[in-house]
């Protein structure tokens, strides 16, 4: 009973972290030609900061996907993984079998799901995009018939959504043939990023696993390089478990990008560039964070660290003197950068340059910094004072 409590007690003070920034919101729909619930959430630091843009994520069934989802990228921004996101969250508890239950003899919507999506599209996105600031990268999220529905976005002409989070997708008998006529390879001709993530699981029942399995392993052979096909398999005995494993797993892969280097990304991305190209994929990670994200990081220290051993090591460490202007132009009170440059004048014997840029990074040090007489020492290796 103490431990249960203990649990409950944990639940309650993590979200009562976010609840001052929920809103509510009635919007009323001309396409439904209801008023539809909204629940809104505005990350932490949304009011301080009027110039920051946040990717949106729209989540149907908020009954019992909104707070899983919030939750989830509440403790991934907490842990640097993740952007802050804005949330939007469309109440469907009395509306879900009629926003999503399609035709199960042909796998098409029906009227009613074709005026939900157009309200998710229309309404939902564009009320969000007008009133909250948004950057460019949306996600939707669902689970079972919701999720389907979800997949049916992939359809438009000129794609609008970049993460599909399809989770305990409840699919048609004719989902190959529907995925088929999406036309993927259209997404080849966008200058973005895109992520469809499915999940399988020991729970589902063996027709559903099949179902979900043929259609994976169709996704598995495209091979889209902005298109990222997402196949899990969730292996529990319990479908709701599946959901709450299912929401981490695909928002660790979709802003996968926006983490710190990874060994993973090292070895499969970076480790045999040339220093030149090293750079480049360090500037390019870093604006492709801002353009879809909203956020401007700079450069992460330990993400320089990873590819200094490639400027260093490769060429003759020809490129450190362009490593080091880069970082001084991000970090201008940081001593990596001259000490950078410092390395390149040293090898190349121009000593005097070397113990000017070495005594500047040093003068930007405090005392104090555990790392000051390592610097230091490059002064006194080269005979400076």
């Amino acid at each position: 009973m103490i431990k249960k409590s203990f649990s409950l007690i944990c639940i309650l003070f993590f979200f009562s972290g976010f609840s001052q920034k929920l809103i509510e919101k009635n919007l009323v729909s001309d396409i439904l030609e209801s008023t539809r619930n909204l629940k809104i959430y505005l990350p932490e630091g949304y009011e301080e900061d009027n110039k920051k843009n946040y990717p949106l994520a729209v989540v149907f069934d908020a009954e019992y996907l909104f707070d899983a989802y919030v939750g989830n990228s509440v403790l991934f921004a907490a842990k640097d993984k993740a952007p802050k996101q804005i949330v939007v969250g469309i109440s469907m508890k009395k509306t879900r079998k009629k926003d999503t239950y399609f035709n199960p003899n042909n796998g098409n919507l029906t009227a009613s799901n074709t005026a939900f999506y157009q309200f998710v599209r229309d309404e939902v996105i564009f009320y969000m995009e007008s009133n909250y600031r948004t950057s460019p990268f949306i996600s939707l999220i669902g689970e079972g018939t919701s999720a389907n529905l979800i997949s049916h976005y992939l359809k438009e002409n000129v794609p609008f959504i970049n993460s599909y989070i399809c989770i305990n997708p409840t699919f048609s008998d004719f989902v190959g043939q529907q995925f088929q006529s999406y036309n993927l390879t259209k997404f080849l001709k966008e200058d973005n990023t895109f992520y469809l993530y499915t999940n399988n699981s020991t729970s589902f029942s063996p027709k559903k696993q099949t179902k979900i399995g043929e259609l994976q392993t169709g996704l598995s052979s495209l091979k889209l390089k902005n298109f990222n096909i997402i196949n899990d398999t969730i292996v529990t005995s319990n479908s709701v478990s599946a959901i709450s494993e299912a929401i981490p797993r695909a928002i660790n892969k979709i802003f996968e990008i926006y983490s710190a280097i990874s060994k993973e990304e090292y070895e499969k991305n970076i480790k045999d560039l040339s220093p030149i190209d090293a750079i480049a994929y360090l500037e390019n990670k870093y604006l492709e964070i801002e353009f879809l994200f909203g956020s401007n990081l700079g450069i992460r220290e330990r993400d320089i660290y990873a590819v200094e051993s490639i400027i260093i090591e490769k060429e003759n460490g020809d490129q450190l003197r362009e490593f080091g202007k880069m970082i001084l132009k991000l970090f201008p009170s940081s001593p990596l950068g001259d000490y950078y440059i410092g390395r390149y004048y040293e090898s190349g014997k121009q000593i005097k340059k070397a113990l000017k840029q070495y005594k500047i990074g040093y003068g930007k040090m405090d005392p104090s910094d555990p790392n000051s007489d390592a610097f230091y020492e490059n002064i006194l290796r080269l005979g400076g004072m």
